[in-house]
């Protein structure tokens, strides 16, 4: 049978291609199976999602579509790169969930705060990217140092696969923290551990300067968003975002845990809630370091410029 309901919420064509071989009902069969375990890292968060029509390529959705049922809630918030009001979903229930992929939407993308602005911040995160084709044991070396670096601060983090080739370290805090001093003090973790080993790792936001590191993205932060826990990912097998514990993080890697494989692996437990650690206070000196380093977007952007001034010149000079 090609169409299902569950919850009220009427699936259709369920035995459509979805992706790389893998159906629809592929899509909703895991997202209901790992839904209370999803739900709690989406609840009250403004939600982007990537969708895949028939026929379509893959392209984010931030604003909810005219089509919206009423009973799925919104958040109003500016958006300042388009300069408008966007209506974002707060997926709170398994029921949004599910209407969620009866729209093909197959990745999870929460900001990191919640509805609540005026609490801030409610993790600090860094996304570990390998360089192009590179093994994740690359990786796992890199997410080495920056444990140390939250070690040696006094804070600790959970490590998940990002779903893709990295992973993602959060650090969750206690509410009130500026956005501000979040950045700045994501800044200043991803610096601390590239100086634990910089033959490693490189916190360098121009591709070209990163020299065949892991780059250590110091700019999720805030409002930005990153792929929640146990989502999946628009990638070939349908990997999803999976918690590993630290110590077994040398000995998996992220094709291991897929749309097929997680909810075996799960059973009925939680390692993402399990491996949190409680709410952190940013030490004062994370911060002060923090304010120090400039905006990575910045730095590259009148990089960029300065560069492409230089290769003007040279042709000139050439010419």
């Amino acid at each position: 049978m090609s169409d299902d309901e569950r919850d009220g919420v009427k699936l259709t064509n369920l035995d459509q291609p979805l992706f790389e071989g893998a159906t629809k009902r592929d899509l909703v069969d895991y997202l209901d199976a790992v839904a209370d375990r999803i739900l709690p890292v989406l609840e009250n968060r403004p939600l982007s999602v990537i969708r895949v029509l028939r026929g379509q390529g893959p392209f984010i959705q931030k604003n909810l579509p005219k089509y919206t049922p009423d009973w799925v809630k919104r958040y109003g918030m500016w958006a300042e790169t388009s300069k408008r009001q966007v209506s974002y979903a707060l997926c709170d229930d398994r029921r949004t969930l599910l209407w969620f992929a009866n729209q093909r939407a197959v990745e999870y993308h929460p900001t990191l705060m919640t509805a609540d602005t005026e609490a801030g911040p409610s993790h600090l995160v860094l996304d570990l990217d390998p360089p192009a084709g590179d093994d994740f044991a690359h990786v796992v070396k890199a997410a080495g140092l920056v444990r140390q670096a939250l070690s040696d601060s006094g804070l600790s983090g959970a490590v998940k696969t990002s779903g893709s080739k990295g992973v993602h370290i959060f650090v969750p805090l206690v509410p009130g923290q500026g956005f501000e001093d979040v950045a700045a003090a994501t800044r200043a973790l991803g610096a601390r551990a590239e100086q634990v080993d910089p033959s490693v790792a490189t916190t360098a936001y121009i591709v070209e300067d990163r020299e065949g590191k892991v780059y250590l993205d110091s700019t999720r932060a805030g409002g930005n968003t990153v792929a929640a826990a146990y989502s999946p990912r628009l990638r070939p097998g349908l990997p999803v975002s999976f918690p590993v514990s630290w110590d077994d993080l040398e000995n998996v890697v992220p094709a291991d845990f897929t749309v097929y494989t997680a909810p075996d692996l799960l059973g009925d437990k939680d390692p993402w809630a399990d491996a949190m650690p409680g709410p952190q206070t940013l030490p004062a000196d994370l911060v002060e370091q923090g304010h120090t380093i400039p905006v990575a977007r910045v730095v590259a952007m009148h990089e960029g410029k300065r560069r492409a001034r230089l290769r003007a010149q040279e042709g000139q000079d050439n010419a």
